[in-house]
């Protein structure tokens, strides 16, 4: 694993986890990147597990191939634990459902190999802009990502939300004491629905979570609950 010596002033940029086997490339990006960011890098999966887990990083970079752990099973653990801290996955595999795969087990993009390093700088400040320093808004014992789509139960992990779904908990989760009308709802999250439609997926979201996710305040509206 390449860490900054104890030796050295720390980097004053963000740190960033980089898990790749191939020891070549791996050097190559360490360097490029070094300027900008405080890089760790790790060789396994488990490796990057057992860091991503014991710190906090501003941004993950994983390889989709790793011997052992693969990048996939890295990304679903790293999620199954609630870390909300933005993933890119580096993969070599061009094929649709390869891309679905690494995207539904938490990773927010997908970088094809052989790439442009411009392009990784890009595609990293980008993940940066979109998700802070990682924007997890909990609800009692439960933890919603909005840039991710997911909720995480404390029992059963990683729970993925269609964009609708996800709309509508990050506008209650904006403001968590406000209690919003269906018109203001409809008005943010459904242009041109119904009370029916709020309604409907407040239920969609109940029903993948637990009742408590979304409380009815009556006769008002809803507001993001604390289960």
């Amino acid at each position: 694993m390449d860490v900054p010596s104890s030796s050295s002033p720390p980097s004053p940029g963000p740190r960033l986890l980089y898990v790749e086997d191939e020891a070549e490339i791996a050097g190559i990006v360490v360097e490029m990147l070094g300027d900008e960011y405080d890089v760790d890098h790790a060789s396994t999966g488990e490796e990057g597990l057992r860091l991503a887990l014991g710190r906090r990083y501003d941004v993950i970079v994983v390889d989709r191939r790793l011997p052992g752990m693969s990048g996939v099973e890295l990304v679903g653990a790293v999620r199954t634990a609630r870390i909300a801290t933005p993933a890119l996955m580096l993969t070599a595999l061009g094929a649709v459902d390869d891309r679905v795969t690494g995207l539904d087990a938490g990773a927010d993009d997908y970088l094809m190999k052989p790439f442009d390093f411009a392009e990784l700088r890009a595609r990293l400040r980008a993940l940066r802009r979109g998700r802070g320093a990682g924007d997890r808004r909990e609800l009692g014992d439960w933890v919603f990502t909005p840039a991710s789509q997911a909720l995480y139960s404390p029992a059963d992990g990683r729970i993925p939300l269609t964009q609708a779904e996800s709309e509508l908990l990050e506008l209650l989760t904006s403001s968590p004491e406000h209690v919003f009308s269906r018109d203001e709802i409809l008005a943010h999250v459904f242009p041109g629905g119904s009370a029916t439609t709020v309604d409907t997926y407040v239920h969609y979201v109940r029903r993948k979570s637990t009742p408590e996710i979304i409380e009815t305040v009556r006769a008002r509206g809803y507001r993001s609950g604390t289960p």
